[in-house]
């Protein structure tokens, strides 16, 4: 199966925060059966975070990057013109633009989003929180 991180999970993640159920998601993560996909929309948003001091984040989002490739195994997504164009005919339940960006790519690319943003499911994105 394959799966979209939202920024606030991927942080979390990185972070131990107890509000990630690490029990539920460590075996959907580590699964060789699945396919764990982090948006470049969400190295993005928390590089603007750092920026306007919103985000404290040790060591770079380069570093970052790649240990989730490498460590984790996880698939960084690029953003596609198709995601664009799937972008530009969502409907605007939502005023995020990162998370709109990501709710496009969790669409356009088949994935199961992985998020407790309830907003998520006004757009018929598959969620599991």
């Amino acid at each position: 199966m394959r799966y979209l991180l939202d920024t606030h999970t991927v942080l979390w993640m990185r972070e131990n925060n107890p509000r990630l159920n690490r029990t539920k998601w460590e075996p959907v993560f580590y699964s060789p059966d699945n396919e764990i996909l982090v948006s470049i929309v969400s190295l993005w948003e928390m590089t603007i975070k750092r920026s306007l001091g919103k985000l404290d984040f040790e060591g770079s989002l380069e570093d970052f990057a790649a240990d989730l490739e490498i460590k984790h195994n996880f698939t960084l997504l690029p953003v596609a013109p198709t995601d664009l164009d799937r972008l530009q005919t969502l409907p605007h339940h939502h005023g995020n633009p990162f998370d709109r960006l990501l709710i496009a790519q969790a669409l356009e690319h088949g994935a199961t989003a992985v998020t407790n943003d309830r907003n998520w499911k006004k757009y018929r994105c598959k969620v599991q929180w």
